[in-house]
């Protein structure tokens, strides 16, 4: 129990400005004295640091209605704790998406067909017009100033805008052959539904149309990537930053959780003052 609330974020004592760090061996000694010689102030002060297994360090003091208070809530903790886990893995990822969107990049047209082509075929990339389809196939990075003569595009950018869009067509092929095969065990003498399939090929959508399919696709990739479905994309850079916490959401989930699990009778200050 010692070590672990030594190692938790919480101050065991009070410190000046520039006065150096405690050592865990010097936190567990300042612990353990104050756990011997008042174990009910421990208790008051550390609670949030607890869990459900040290709450057998404070069996003595059953029959104290503050320690019994405080125990309740150290259970209550522990019943809460990985749903708030998963609450803040939500907000961190959100923020994150945000700052996504407002980048651009990460979810530009280009980017999400290279991740998923074949929901953005699906979606977006077997309605385009042959202008549209000209338009994706020109070089992607903005032409470079130079002297006269001098290529827009340097041949590497062109050869790796060509093996980035082999990759892709590879990766697409692999994708619809995965799909093909789940229809065939699932549709393999249903005649109905292929002739269905037939004509939503020849489904031509209009403008409006064509706005819903981006919109939904859009949609689709920003729950791919919080649902951690993105495979390129490392989110231990965001699951584990503390700097994605949004306050106005961590704000939110702890007014919904402290009405959640408030207690039907309130305990006046009094009774929870500490010794």
């Amino acid at each position: 129990m010692l070590h672990a609330i030594a190692a938790s974020h919480l101050p065991v004592c009070s410190q000046q400005q520039g006065e150096p760090d405690l050592t865990e061996p010097e936190k567990v000694a300042i612990l353990g004295q104050l756990y011997h010689k008042k174990p009910l102030v421990f208790l008051e002060r550390f609670r949030t640091g607890l869990r459900e297994e040290h709450l057998a360090c404070f069996g003595h003091l059953r029959g104290d209605h503050r320690a019994d208070f405080y125990c309740a809530e150290v259970a209550r903790q522990g019943t809460a704790r990985p749903r708030t886990l998963r609450t803040r893995l939500r907000n961190r990822r959100y923020a994150a998406l945000r700052e996504l969107i407002q980048g651009g990049e990460y979810f530009s047209d280009e980017q999400m067909r290279f991740r998923a082509p074949l929901l953005y075929e699906q979606y977006i990339g077997q309605y385009l017009t042959q202008e549209e389809l000209n338009a994706r196939t020109a070089a992607p990075q903005a032409p470079r100033s130079g002297s006269p003569g001098t290529p827009a595009f340097p041949l590497s950018d062109l050869l790796f805008q060509s093996y980035q869009e082999r990759e892709l067509q590879q990766k697409l092929l692999r994708q619809q052959e995965e799909e093909e095969a789940c229809f065939e065990e699932e549709e393999d003498s249903d005649e109905e539904d292929q002739r269905s399939d037939k004509d939503s090929e020849a489904w031509v959508p209009d403008s409006e149309e064509r706005l819903i399919l981006r919109e939904e696709f859009t949609s689709r990739m920003h729950q791919r990537f919080l649902d951690g479905k993105d495979g390129g994309f490392d989110y231990s850079t965001v699951d584990d930053n503390p700097d994605f916490d949004n306050l106005d959401i961590v704000a939110r989930d702890e007014e919904d959780r402290y009405f959640d699990e408030e207690e039907p009778e309130d305990v006046s200050s009094a009774e929870l003052g500490g010794d």
